[in-house]
């Protein structure tokens, strides 16, 4: 997993609570395992609509991804992270997420963080829907910048070290590959059950 410190780029504005994961990436797009390939079928219903939010041209090439609280609720489909993020989001901000979806993000390395409700519209007012804008996360300061706005957010500690160096659970495991090895060496062979039948 790539390690996340800071970004600077494009804002996306989602203001819309309750974003479930079956709109995010739509159920009959579940039929691979891989992790990419995703980008075709993030918010596919939604996106019919000419008037859908992240439709709009300025919102084009985002990487951080303003949105409503409870973004991510609905099922713990892990395909709902790997299909922002196969579509270019690093960020995604809202006042609250589903705790499932917080935890597949972080194993991915999409960075969610969570503002006040007043935080997160203060953040959405300085976005410019005709002509785009920029803002800065980063999560070593934690802080977000956006023109002259600097807002700082919490970050759980374990997560942060996890994105910061880029840990999944499987480079968390391999950090303590000598004392696995070294416990496979000392412990007794295995019993071959065939040779009780």
């Amino acid at each position: 997993m790539k390690p996340f410190v800071r970004t600077t780029g494009r804002v996306a504005v989602l203001d819309r609570p309750d974003v479930d994961t079956d709109q995010i990436i739509p159920k009959q797009f579940l039929k691979r395992i891989e992790r990419t390939g995703w980008e075709e079928g993030l918010f596919f219903d939604w996106r019919k609509d000419p008037d859908f939010e992240l439709n709009n041209p300025a919102f084009g090439g985002a990487n951080i991804l303003l949105a409503g609280r409870n973004f991510g609720c609905g099922s713990s489909r892990e395909h709902a992270p790997w299909a922002l993020q196969d579509s270019g989001y690093e960020v995604i901000v809202a006042p609250s997420f589903a705790d499932i979806f917080v935890s597949n993000c972080v194993k991915v390395g999409l960075v969610p963080i969570t503002l006040s409700p007043d935080e997160v519209r203060s953040l959405m007012d300085l976005v410019d829907t005709e002509n785009g804008s920029e803002m800065t996360v980063d999560l070593e300061e934690q802080t977000i910048t956006a023109g002259a706005e600097v807002i700082a957010f919490p970050f759980d500690p374990f997560q942060r070290h996890r994105l910061l160096n880029g840990l999944d659970d499987i480079g968390l495991t391999l950090r303590h590959e000598s004392d696995i090895g070294a416990f496979e060496v000392s412990h007794p062979g295995r019993v071959d059950t065939l040779a009780l039948v």
